[in-house]
């Protein structure tokens, strides 16, 4: 299961932004740069560059490189802004031991699993290590997950009288047409993991996602399931005003309609909220290695990781740095229920792939919308 870094899209905020919003924010950030090794930041400093590939320039990377750069005087070339894990992981293949090869990349769990597989990752553990859930990174550290996302509902109350709060609500009468989601999920990987989500509120696991597709069947036969594959106006309009997506995208939608619809973004309180994550590696060939350690260690500690956050990608030590107290309440406050992401469930790429088989041979026969 991936998410799209395409949909991770949003107003732009800058680190310093990011230290008013809360009184904690840059003492913490001091004390997480305090206790990077000066024996790494000399390294890095005396490599001078970095090059990464496919962080795109319209999103969270763009203030965090910006601010790594300033900061230790690195320059960083960014390839291909807008590319795709698989156009990342030929990149490390082509150019290998070439000095334009990328030093670090922001993959798929699917390319992640797959460069570890080819040798073309370097296994690293940053110093925030433990704070990773172990199920978003692999044991050698060859690959982890940085930012991570959930399904949720997004609702414009404008429309609906009554705000869904579970996957159960969806099935009443009073709903009928109104919920829709981001196509199918045999075309969807939002749709997809939509499926799955539901799957854990009906007796569904990883490894049985029947249940999913069952309860899509019932949603349909009630006629409340919309065939449309969902956009933000549609949403906004009230053509289909019960969006059932991952949680940046309807968080940023929420923002965006500030002043045109009342949208509320609702994480279902039944079942467990499940998740995907990006991850993050280092080339096996990168030209700049220390630099490269240096970032990751950036990325992984508290001001990085609220970088994310300001987007609405949820850090993935969310967790460890909720229990510590060290995100700002104002950012917290922009969340539907922070507590809920507590129990966030990843699938293995093979629990993924299996649950793709699954809903392929179940979903055209079951579910019938219209």
């Amino acid at each position: 299961m991936t998410i799209s870094r395409r949909g991770l899209l949003g107003a732009s905020a800058s680190l310093a932004t990011l230290a008013a919003a809360g009184t904690r924010f840059a003492p913490m950030a001091r004390a997480a740069e305090a206790a990077l090794s000066p024996a790494l930041i000399a390294s890095a400093k005396a490599e001078g560059k970095l090059n990464l590939v496919a962080l795109s320039h319209n999103w969270a990377f763009e203030p965090l490189m910006k601010t790594f750069s300033s900061r230790y005087g690195i320059a960083i070339d960014d390839s291909n802004s807008e590319g795709s894990s698989a156009e990342e992981i030929q990149a490390v293949r082509t150019l290998k031991h070439d000095d334009r090869a990328p030093d670090c990349m922001d993959l798929s769990p699917t390319f992640a699993v797959l460069g570890t597989q080819k040798k073309l990752l370097a296994p690293y553990k940053v110093a925030t290590w433990k704070d990773i859930p172990a199920d978003a990174r692999d044991p050698e550290g060859h690959w982890v997950g940085d930012y991570f996302g959930i399904v949720s509902f997004a609702v414009n109350r404008k429309v609906v009288a009554n705000v869904p709060r579970s996957w159960r609500d969806l099935l009443k009468p009073e709903y009928r047409g109104m919920v829709a989601m981001d196509g199918t999920p045999l075309g969807s990987g939002d749709a997809l993991a939509t499926v799955m989500a539901a799957n854990l509120a009906f007796g569904g696991t990883m490894h049985n996602v029947a249940p999913g597709v069952e309860f899509f069947a019932r949603l349909a036969k009630a006629g409340n399931l919309n065939p449309v594959a969902v956009t933000e106006p549609m949403l906004v309009s009230g053509q289909a005003p019960i969006v059932l997506r991952w949680d940046y995208l309807n968080l940023t939608s929420r923002d965006n309609a500030a002043k045109m619809a009342p949208i509320e973004v609702v994480v279902p309180n039944d079942g467990a909220p499940f998740g995907a994550f990006y991850a993050q590696a280092i080339s096996a060939f990168a030209p700049h290695p220390k630099a490269a350690r240096l970032w990751q260690e950036f990325l992984y500690s508290d001001e990085g990781q609220l970088g994310f956050l300001a987007q609405y990608a949820h850090p993935i030590r969310f967790n460890a740095m909720l229990a510590a107290g060290a995100i700002p309440a104002e950012m917290l406050a922009k969340l539907p229920s922070p507590e809920a992401y507590k129990k966030t469930q990843f699938a293995t790429l093979d629990q993924t792939n299996a649950a793709k088989k699954v809903i392929s041979d179940l979903w055209t026969r079951d579910v019938k919308v219209g």
